[in-house]
């Protein structure tokens, strides 16, 4: 038996457990999305990403998760933290994007948790979407009028942006639908300007392989032509978030608290520790196949790009990896060391039987500008 519920009253239960934002959309299938995603996909554009585009008629048909689905009800949960300032350290940092910092989806769970557990107090059913393939997450808060796509394919939130986690509710209870938001990013164009790959390739559409943000959870080859831009970036990216104005908000709020957030992870502790610590320490990121190795070849091209090159600590790890029995790893300490202009570490490499070593020293690459080095 069901007990009539309103909307208003699952979103006053929302907002009092922790969510930002709440909407309400119809559980039909996203005709238009999935036509974007068998599209891009057959582009080439989403870079061997599989998520969504592993099953696209699954991600945009919330009927094939629950049959008698009738409404989505979607939460947002705001990640925005003011970052720490820079420290003097000797030792080379590797930025981590926001939303990575923290687990904020459990936080964002909290909120439609008790959303789901009121809905299912009047007899309806409930099932809980977050940062699951079951569900293009994004288009679920658009239809629900929570935001509008950003020209970075962002979800961006009136007068708040784009700093946050999303996740849906999908139930059997008919609610009333909320109304999409019209576009109001005008002709402001910083996101698309501020990539610095060139990703954005026309509003709204991300190229994912040349995508940093894709390219260091990628367990292909990291591109060359982009390794540079990577600059001090370990996971994730937020460039084109940083310049959005409407992200703003965000910032101006939370400068009236006192919370913060570690920005930066050690270079060297990611490339010194064991697998058993690092998926301890950094589990919470999507690693490919949860092998730290990856973890690894990140650091040596941040290592790369900010690494110090007459440190002998700099010059230690990338001999000791340069004998890796990791062929992989020992490419990227290839990479590391032409960049770096330690060249003289490489005698004896022309010998390796690794046709990825091969190929990194047969690349040309840019010795790392000193002048231009991100200061840690």
């Amino acid at each position: 038996m069901h007990t009539l519920i309103k909307a208003s009253d699952l979103e006053k239960t929302g907002l009092k457990n922790g969510l930002d934002a709440f909407g309400i959309a119809k559980a039909d299938q996203f005709t238009k999305t999935l036509e974007i995603l068998k599209a891009r996909k057959e582009q080439g554009l989403h870079g061997g990403m599989n998520f969504t585009y592993r099953n696209p008629v699954r991600s945009t048909t919330p009927a094939i998760t629950m049959p008698d689905a009738q409404s989505l009800v979607v939460g947002a949960r705001s990640y925005w933290k003011t970052q720490e300032e820079a420290s003097n350290k000797i030792d080379p940092q590797g930025k981590v994007a926001l939303y990575a910092q923290e687990n904020n989806y459990e936080k964002l769970r909290e909120g439609l948790l008790a959303v789901a557990e009121e809905l299912e107090s009047k007899g309806y059913k409930t099932i809980i979407l977050i940062d699951d393939n079951a569900l293009v997450d994004r288009e679920a808060a658009y239809q629900a009028g929570i935001g509008w796509y950003g020209k970075n394919a962002n979800i961006l939130i009136p007068k708040r942006g784009s700093w946050f986690v999303l996740g849906s509710i999908l139930t059997n209870a008919i609610l009333e639908p909320n109304t999409p938001v019209k576009d109001n990013c005008g002709p402001c164009t910083k996101c698309i300007n501020s990539c610095p790959t060139e990703a954005i390739i026309s509003p709204g559409v991300i190229d994912s392989n040349r995508c940093l943000a894709w390219l260091v959870q990628s367990p292909k080859d990291f591109p060359p032509e982009f390794r540079g831009a990577l600059g001090d970036k370990i996971y994730g990216c937020d460039d084109c978030q940083d310049v959005c104005p409407v992200n703003k908000y965000e910032e101006r709020v939370e400068k009236l608290k006192t919370r913060k957030n570690k920005s930066t992870v050690p270079v060297f502790n990611i490339l010194e520790q064991d697998d058993e610590t690092l998926i301890s320490k950094y589990g919470q990121w999507y690693i490919p196949q949860r092998d730290p190795r990856y973890l690894r070849r990140n650091a040596l091209l941040v290592l790369g790009n900010i690494g110090t090159a007459e440190s002998e600590k700099v010059q230690a790890i990338v001999s000791r990896y340069l004998e890796s029995a990791d062929s992989m790893l020992r490419s990227y300490a290839v990479w590391a060391a032409k960049r770096l202009g330690l060249t003289n570490l490489l005698k004896g490499m022309e010998n390796d039987v690794s046709e990825d070593v091969q190929r990194e020293l047969a690349l040309q690459v840019k010795q790392v500008d000193k002048t231009l080095k991100v200061k840690n």
